[in-house]
Parts: C-alpha cells; sequence; structure tokens
C-alpha cells in the first residue's frame, strides 16, 4: 500500500492558517482496522499508521485537552 493513493480528510480542528493540521484516511480506516494519520502540511512525509482503538484513544485525548 502507498500512503499516496489514499483519501486524505484534513481534521475539523485544523486551520486555514497554519494551525495544527493534522489529515487522516477514513476509508483506509473503515476497510482495514488501521488508521493513518499525517501532518497536513508535508503530505509526503512520513505517516503514523496507528489501530482503530489507538485512534479513538487519541481523540479522546484531543478533545480533553484545553487548547
Amino acid at each position: 500500500m502507498t500512503t499516496e493513493s489514499l483519501q486524505w480528510v484534513k481534521s475539523s480542528y485544523s486551520t486555514v492558517n497554519g494551525g495544527a493540521c493534522v489529515e487522516w484516511a477514513p476509508a483506509h480506516a473503515a476497510s482495514t482496522g488501521v488508521v493513518p494519520v499525517r501532518d497536513s502540511k508535508v503530505s509526503n512525509g512520513p505517516v503514523l499508521m496507528v489501530s482503530s482503538d489507538a485512534f479513538a484513544g487519541l481523540v479522546t485525548l484531543a478533545r480533553s485537552a484545553e487548547l
């Protein structure tokens, strides 16, 4: 699998002004149970691959953090 072929979706918490821009590939996650995550500002950079459970934990942590 190459990450170039994935359909990436930017986090709703990302901003157009260069904020914390995180993208993930929900279609890949739904079909494999593995969630690819990357920095949208570096689209050809590294991709973190985590389980659906681990991703859910990251989302919970982000929602509970004071921003």
